[in-house]
């Protein structure tokens, strides 16, 4: 699978599992849910504070299994190098994350409050490799 065939499922499946690696090498799976950007990132939403956060900041190698709603039938895993954004640079890009998944906010204003309060910050995973490219 090419990864653009990766980012048009992701374009409208956006329920996921995340999996980074831990100080001790094992794997840390968070369930999340993911998007495009318009660079072809991948892009999820998180907490500074996060454990997922953490292992990408020490180890940038990410890898995702996206789902659809129903969870079975299509999936897509994709994988790749991840930067984490922060705030205050994260806010506009935290906006396009909730625009890509969810539509428009009633209140932007609350929006950007809660992303503050909540100490957001946005992955962004660039796909170096997608899948599954053979059934078994």
């Amino acid at each position: 699978m090419q990864p653009d065939q990766a980012r048009e499922f992701l374009r409208t499946n956006h329920r996921a599992v995340l999996a980074t690696t831990r100080a001790d090498g094992r794997p840390q799976l968070s369930p999340v849910t993911c998007g495009v950007d318009a660079a072809g990132r991948v892009i999820i939403s998180t907490r500074e504070t996060a454990v997922k956060t953490r292992n990408l900041r020490r180890n940038p190698l990410a890898s995702l299994c996206v789902v659809t709603d129903a969870f079975f039938g299509g999936w897509v895993q994709v994988e790749g190098q991840a930067d984490v954004v922060s705030l205050p640079e994260a806010m506009e890009f935290l906006v396009e994350y909730y625009r890509l998944v969810s539509g428009e906010h009633p209140d932007w204003d609350e929006y950007r409050a809660a992303m503050q309060r909540d100490r957001r910050c946005l992955i962004r995973i660039e796909i170096d490799r997608a899948g599954p490219d053979i059934s078994g």
